[in-house]
C-alpha cells in the first residue's frame, strides 16, 4: 500500500520561498497522478497542483506562475516549489496520489 509523506513546511515571509516534498512508498506511485491541496483555518480543502505520470501538470488560478510541481520518479518524491509566497498561501498542504490517498500534512504559514 501506498503511504506519503510530506515534509517542508515552515514559517516563511512573504515574498519568500519553500520547497515542499512529498515522499512515497511503493514502486506504483511512479503510475499515478500526484496532487497538492492545501487547507487553511475555516476553509475547504483546495488543489492547488497536480502532476500526471508522465510530467503533465495543471495549476490552480491562485498559484499560477509561483508555484511549480515536479516529480522524481527515481526517488518516488513529488515536489511543490513555492516561490513570491504570499499570506493567503498559508494553510496545511497536503499530498494525494492514487486518488485517495493522503499524507498527513505539512504547515505553511507566511507572515506579512
Amino acid at each position: 500500500q501506498v503511504q506519503l509523506v510530506e515534509s517542508g513546511g515552515g514559517l516563511v515571509q512573504a515574498g519568500g520561498s519553500l520547497r515542499l516534498s512529498c515522499a512515497a512508498s511503493g514502486s506504483i506511485f511512479r503510475l499515478s497522478a500526484v496532487g497538492w491541496y492545501r487547507q487553511a483555518p475555516g476553509k475547504q480543502r483546495e488543489v492547488v497542483a497536480t502532476i500526471t505520470s508522465v510530467g503533465s501538470t495543471n495549476y490552480a488560478d491562485s498559484v499560477k506562475g509561483r508555484f511549480t510541481i515536479s516529480r522524481d520518479n527515481a526517488k518516488n518524491t513529488v515536489y511543490l516549489q513555492m516561490n513570491s509566497l504570499k499570506p493567503e498561501d498559508t494553510a496545511v498542504y497536503y499530498c494525494n496520489a492514487l486518488g485517495d490517498v493522503w499524507g498527513k500534512g505539512t504547515l505553511v504559514t507566511v507572515s506579512s
